[in-house]
């Protein structure tokens, strides 16, 4: 009798900070749906204040569309291309063969970077060694090397994607150098300690202490990859979006060439979110900061 009664008071003083627990996860899910909202709401309202401001301008000629276009014309422009095409093609073989480009350059520059970030990383004399060369060609302009590339390998696929992999190599490559610096030393030592060879150190330790900055860089290696495929269809290419870009700058276009730009902002948002994606699933051992816990989106 005393225990069944034990039990029955024992009972709500127990199921009270669950439901408060609950109360306050119903509580915070609200509030990052609320601000969720609030993003998405101003973000919205920014692209109609600027772009209803654009088209207002033009109209009242306080800015000259002949030079700066107006989100109408830009609108119709991007219809005329995707209905009609260019006179290189269709617009999508056009988005093609620019998003190969990137891609392939992408990867190969990232790869590299990696590679030989890793390597100098761990390797005090060969990064002495080679630090100035590497300095100096990082220094070359990059529309330069373009130029090199397209007398070399003519107008072709490949200059745009050595490009490309040159914009992103820089990038990768002194993140992961740095990454690899950083990794913690009592770690290493540890690892030594029990044992571990070279490569197992690498593997397990050296290249996931660096992930977070290998993959930092790669949001914006891939905005790199996108301006090396287009800066080579500039420079000498048959199809592309560069090509577009510069084919209707030549005709005094800018509500195509602004068209153009849409939809390589539409590639890179597409890329940064499938980076995001790879992000995630990398680093999902690792604890989410609360900066980014915050600002997740």
């Amino acid at each position: 009798m005393s225990t069944a009664s034990t039990s029955a008071s024992a009972a709500p003083v127990d199921a009270a900070p669950v439901a408060q627990g609950q109360a306050v996860a119903r509580a915070g899910r609200r509030a990052v749906q609320r601000r969720k909202a609030a993003v998405w709401a101003a973000r919205f309202g920014f692209a109609v204040l600027v772009l209803g401001g654009w088209e207002i301008a033009a109209r009242t000629n306080v800015i000259d569309p002949f030079f700066y276009g107006q989100p109408s014309g830009i609108w119709k422009s991007l219809l005329n291309l995707f209905q009609h095409g260019t006179e290189f093609g269709s617009i999508y073989e056009n988005i093609w063969v620019t998003i190969q480009e990137a891609l392939i350059g992408f990867a190969v520059g990232a790869l590299a970077g990696v590679v030989v970030g890793v390597a100098l990383g761990q390797s005090r004399f060969l990064a002495e060694v080679l630090g100035p060369y590497i300095k100096i060609v990082n220094a070359i302009p990059r529309i330069v090397l373009g130029s090199i590339f397209i007398v070399a390998f003519g107008i072709g696929t490949l200059p745009k994607i050595l490009l490309a992999a040159v914009l992103v190599f820089f990038v990768v490559f002194f993140n992961a150098f740095q990454g690899v610096r950083e990794v913690d030393r009592n770690i290493l030592a540890n690892a030594k300690v029990l044992g571990a060879s070279r490569f197992q150190v690498t593997k397990h330790v050296i290249v996931p202490s660096a992930l977070t900055w290998i993959i930092a860089s790669l949001h914006s290696a891939f905005g790199f990859a996108i301006v090396g495929a287009l800066v080579g269809e500039v420079l000498g290419a048959q199809k592309g979006l560069g090509l577009v870009i510069k084919t209707a700058q030549n005709q005094f276009d800018p509500n195509t060439v602004f068209a153009a730009m849409f939809l390589i902002a539409a590639l890179v948002l597409v890329a940064e979110w499938l980076i995001g994606k790879l992000e995630h699933r990398l680093l999902s051992w690792r604890p989410a900061a609360p900066s980014e816990a915050s600002n997740a989106i």
